[in-house]
């Protein structure tokens, strides 16, 4: 080869010769990579054993129901506690001992009830007003039965709590209803309680023991209204995201026939929305302007339930103003810089319209993977249940003093009358987790761990199925020399047919290698997160450069393997051989790849936010109660941004699955392009396969080598 024909290919690799039988897909293929096709399938019947052992002994209902001190579960249908769904504590304050943190267990016995104490009282108080005892008994352990003994009696035996306190249901468990009146917590109107041996604390004793009330509370609220909301919306919520798929499929229409009018006029609308986005954010930051507390900054407005409060704080607009900004700024440089380009992007995503419009099943075929995926998810989530809950039930030794056998395993049923009981007189024997000591409970954490792999393995493989589908599909659209005629019939069903029977291996071996760095991914931030109390600042910097390492190397091999199953779809070569004969032939024409593919990401993208940004501002005005037409139809919310978030990202889910075909499609244009441009040299001879709008752009300036 001549010193022209090496500095147009470039030392990356042996271009493709002409052949004059090549018509695109090899039909004529053997399987590729069967050793890993084999590991996939020893892999997926563990992970199926995996799955019926968590079945068998998994039981979902300790996720599900509050526990006693006797393991029973609370509300279980079926069960003596099946009218109870409540979790009591005996002595709430009990829970803000030391000990609760070492022992991970409020050491305090714990019944199922039907419903929280709505009063103050006292066993002492209650004893002597039988309606008063007979309400007070429901709060005693069941062991009582209708049995009648002194207080100090039941007291000793722990067979009633010392005194009640109103509370309140938060999340199953019996908590402090607490409250604060002009800067003073109360409980039930009073700051302070009767214990039951003739003592006053304050409230305050209580806010220790039920530290988390508040936020929860705050939590199931907000998760309240947001339920509420979707109630009263889910309908126009549907409506809404139907009139996105509408949208998209409209926008693939458009871009079949007017493409560059389209993203001409998309980019445009960007460039004024972003204008109008600036003046906006200026003039709600300007009439905060002396506001009382609109300077004050988020960090001390700290977290609030109601997002909207933020919109009344300058701070918040001026970093939007920034951010749109900067985003303006970016835009306007790559329109200048690369107008060029974006126009032959835009010719190729043409070109990529005609191609889905040949092979319009392909629309369609992202439902398939986004199936499999559901399934892998489903399947995953529900195994992971089950093994974390196969554990069996495990009883401690708790006392509220220092016992040396506290924290030891024990039977509730012979306590009693065990040595425990009389070396420590105030400990009881209570259900403190779910545990075991066989080999399959402390393999526990490897098996979640292996489920997890086999998530991202499984999931990689479907997303792999999809791509190598669609690559074939449009692969012999591009080869197809008289378009459509030459065009194979069902060429989506073909390729889909191709890639199941010969290269199950070939994607299971590139979707392995993705899923091993993923795995490595999630230990390092389980190992981020554990060091976040730690002070080593060296082992903090290698973590995050490792960290940082492997989030480049994911995306790298998202490329690589992406562009590998192309090669695998066209030419039937296993993995590596695909892999290295792609990043050759990308490395020989890596200016196009770096600012064409690029571009053309940037503009399909664009496509994505012109879909949801219409949508999301219909959805906007119609909620807000806008739009005078529909005024009264529009539903009354206690916040519009939870149909209106919910629409955005069903929205972009949406456009991203009808875009992500032409994704696909543009890529392996581009890839059979540049394999064309290899084999052939647009003589009669050997004329070029690209079609001849999109050879004036993609050819102009191209250096023509002496032989190939």
């Amino acid at each position: 080869m001549g010193g022209s024909d090496e500095s147009y290919y470039g030392k990356h690799g042996t271009p493709q010769k002409y052949d004059p039988t090549f018509r695109g897909p090899i039909y004529d293929r053997g399987c590729t990579d069967v050793l890993c096709c084999v590991l996939l399938l020893l892999a997926v019947l563990g992970y199926v054993a995996v799955g019926i052992v968590a079945w068998t002994h998994g039981d979902p209902r300790k996720a599900l129901y509050a526990t006693d001190s006797r393991g029973r579960f609370c509300g279980q249908p079926g069960t003596e506690t099946a009218s109870k769904p409540l979790l009591f504590y005996f002595d709430i304050t009990a829970c803000a001992s030391p000990l609760t943190l070492l022992q991970l267990h409020c050491p305090t016995t714990q019944i199922c009830v039907s419903e929280c104490p709505n009063r103050f009282l006292t066993l002492l108080g209650a004893s002597a007003d039988p309606p008063s005892m007979e309400y007070y008994r429901q709060f005693c352990a069941p062991e009582l039965g209708t049995t009648s003994k002194p207080p100090l009696v039941l007291l000793k035996e722990k067979l009633c709590p010392s005194m009640l306190i109103p509370s309140t249901p938060l999340v199953r468990r019996c908590l402090p209803a607490l409250s604060s009146r002009g800067g003073v917590l109360t409980v039930g109107n009073a700051t302070s309680y009767e214990d039951g041996s003739g003592q006053l604390r304050n409230v305050s004793e209580l806010l220790q023991g039920a530290r988390s009330a508040n936020a929860v509370l705050e939590g199931r609220q907000l998760a309240m209204r947001i339920f509420e909301d979707y109630t009263v919306s889910w309908y126009w919520i549907v409506i809404g995201l139907v009139i996105a798929m509408a949208a998209s499929l409209l926008f693939i229409v458009l871009l079949r026939f007017v493409a560059g009018a389209v993203l001409g006029a998309a980019l445009l609308l960007l460039v004024v929305v972003l204008g109008y986005g600036i003046f906006h954010c200026y003039s709600e930051y300007a009439a905060l302007r002396g506001q009382p507390g609109s300077d004050l900054s988020v960090t001390e407005l700290g977290l609030q339930s109601d997002l909207r409060v933020y919109l009344h704080l300058r701070h918040t607009w001026l970093a939007f103003m920034i951010i749109l900004s900067v985003v303006e700024l970016l835009v306007i440089l790559l329109l200048i810089f690369l107008r060029k380009r974006i126009l032959i992007a835009i010719a190729l995503i043409k070109e990529a319209g005609r191609a889905v419009g040949h092979v319009m099943s392909a629309l369609l075929f992202p439902l398939c993977t986004f199936f499999l995926l559901c399934l892998c998810i489903a399947y995953w989530a529900s195994t992971a249940l089950f093994l974390s809950t196969s554990n069996e039930a495990v009883y401690k030794v708790f006392n509220e003093t220092e016992c040396p056998l506290a924290g030891q395993t024990c039977n509730p049923e012979t306590f009693n009358t065990s040595d425990a009981a009389a070396q420590c007189p105030g400990a009881r024997c209570l259900f403190a987790f779910y545990g075991g000591e066989s080999s399959f409970h402390r393999s526990l954490t490897a098996l979640q761990f292996f489920n997890l792999f086999m998530l991202f393995w499984l999931a990689n493989f479907a997303i792999a199925l999809g791509q190598v589908t669609l690559a074939g599909a449009f692969a012999s659209y591009y080869w197809a020399f008289k378009k459509p005629h030459d065009i194979p019939a069902f060429p989506l069903f073909s390729s889909f047919g191709r890639a199941l029977r010969y290269h199950t291996g070939s994607l299971a071996f590139g979707s392995l290698i993705l899923a091993i760095v993923q795995i490595i991914r999630v230990i390092l931030e389980y190992l981020d997160h554990r060091l976040k109390g730690a002070e080593n600042k060296v082992a903090k910097l290698l973590l995050g450069c490792l960290k940082c390492c492997f989030w480049c190397l994911e995306k790298f091999l998202k490329f690589l393997n992406r562009n590998a199953y192309i090669m695998i779809a066209v030419y039937g070569t296993n993995f590596c051989t695909s892999a290295r004969n792609a990043f050759s032939l990308l490395m020989r024409n890596i200016i196009r790849v770096v600012v064409l593919d690029k571009v053309t990401d940037f503009l399909l993208f664009l496509g994505k936010l012109l879909i949801v940004g219409g949508v999301g501002v219909l959805a906007f005005f119609f909620f807000t109660h806008r739009i005078k037409l529909v005024e009264d139809t529009a539903p009354t919310l206690n916040y519009y941004w939870v149909p209106i978030l919910t629409v955005l990202v069903g929205s972009y889910l949406i456009a991203h699955g009808f875009l992500s075909v032409f994704g696909m499609c543009v890529d392996t244009l581009f890839l059979c392009f540049c394999e064309d441009l290899e084999r052939n040299d647009g003589s009669p001879e050997r004329p070029y396969c690209v079609p001849p709008p999109l050879s004036a752009l993609l050819l102009r300036g191209t250096p023509r080598p002496s032989h190939i």
